[in-house]
């Protein structure tokens, strides 16, 4: 094994060991990391000074010391010392956009994606770490509403839309987001009456290696994920356990540590509703899914495996976080303070953004 190969199995392992150490802390208050006041050596979530009432439902860390989170009032954050300090990179003129998705590719080159109606939806690149933004494409089609976007590299991405002419819309990339262009539906499957995607977390849309993409459903008779193994041209939908069968529930976030281990994750997002199935897993590149044995115990909005592991993953919602180590079949609360967004990188960090400018890192105290 090389020296980097080394150095990236201790990061694994160290991240692995704190993520597991949550599962030893007592639940904190809404609000706080988790032994706080009981363990100062467990590790939990970390708050960030962020200066920022804005809620970070995008979130894109590129490693421990380089993240981007882009929110309401068209905020996007930059932080290149870990999160000790975050600078407001926000487009001029952007606060009346919504936020909802970032894709960052290092301290320099990054794409945020706007939702909404028609001309709501956008997206913006920069090049020069905010310093300057160039709108790459602004949706003109009324039915269309934009949710979420991923890139398989730094050259391809897509983004998805709501169903327009009963299918969903993709929108394709060739030139790490400078360029868009509408992608043909021939090879959509036909939407379910009232389905549609949630721009929750900027997980409605995720890849895994060079050409596979999934994309998640709710509001129909059931929820559903959607698959394509050819960058968005040919889709094949399976149905989840994850309940449906109303506009505020369904699968609202997706993460896949390979191109056939993934889990989802959802509910019903009204504060008043229960969820009694919120998690689900598949080993088989999602062409069926398995109800997790103990799903979370609430909505969730966002799922990411930690880095380099087989078996952990952090599930976030406004109620908490839960943390699973056999691959998402049972699950955890570890913290219950409010995230909407969860994310990792490969050399070894993992972040949570959310509501009140809440973003954070996982950390020992």
């Amino acid at each position: 094994m090389t020296s980097m190969g080394n150095t990236r199995r201790m990061m694994s392992v160290g991240l692995i060991g704190a993520a597991l150490a949550l599962t030893l802390a007592a639940p904190a208050r809404a609000g706080e990391t988790p032994t706080a006041a009981t363990d100062r050596n467990a590790a939990g979530w970390e708050l960030t000074p962020t200066g920022t009432d804005a809620r970070f439902r995008g979130l894109a860390p590129v490693d421990r010391r380089t993240a981007w989170a882009a929110g309401s009032k068209g905020t996007v954050l930059l932080t290149t010392d870990g999160g000790r300090s975050w600078r407001n990179v926000s487009p001029p003129g952007a606060g009346e956009l919504e936020f909802r998705d970032v894709e960052a590719f290092d301290a320099r080159r990054a794409v945020v994606l706007a939702i909404g109606e028609g001309e709501a939806s956008r997206v913006l690149r920069t090049e020069d770490g905010g310093a300057t933004w160039t709108e790459s494409f602004r949706n003109t089609d009324p039915r269309a509403f934009y949710d979420c976007m991923t890139f398989f590299d730094r050259r391809h991405g897509l983004a998805m839309s709501d169903p327009v002419d009963g299918k969903y819309r993709i929108l394709a990339t060739r030139d790490g987001g400078r360029s868009w262009q509408v992608l043909p539906n021939a090879g959509m499957p036909d939407a379910l009456p009232g389905e549609a995607g949630f721009a929750a977390s900027g997980q409605c849309l995720v890849s895994a290696g060079p050409r596979d993409v999934w994309l998640a459903t709710g509001g129909g008779a059931t929820a559903r994920v959607l698959h394509s193994s050819d960058r968005g041209l040919t889709w094949t939908a399976t149905v989840t356990p994850i309940p449906a069968g109303d506009p505020a529930r369904g699968v609202f976030g997706l993460a896949f540590r390979d191109r056939a281990h993934g889990i989802a994750v959802g509910g019903d997002y009204r504060k008043d509703q229960p969820s009694p199935q919120a998690g689900a897993v598949t080993g088989n590149g999602g062409r069926g899914w398995s109800a997790s044995a103990t799903p979370p115990p609430a909505y969730r909005s966002g799922v990411a495996w930690l880095p380099h592991s087989r078996d952990a993953a952090l599930a976030v919602g406004p109620t908490g976080t839960d943390l699973t180590t056999d691959g998402g079949r049972t699950w955890r609360t570890v913290d219950t303070g409010s995230y909407d967004t969860v994310d990792c990188t490969p050399d070894g960090s993992c972040w949570a953004a959310g509501e009140k400018g809440r973003i954070a890192r996982l950390g020992r105290h």
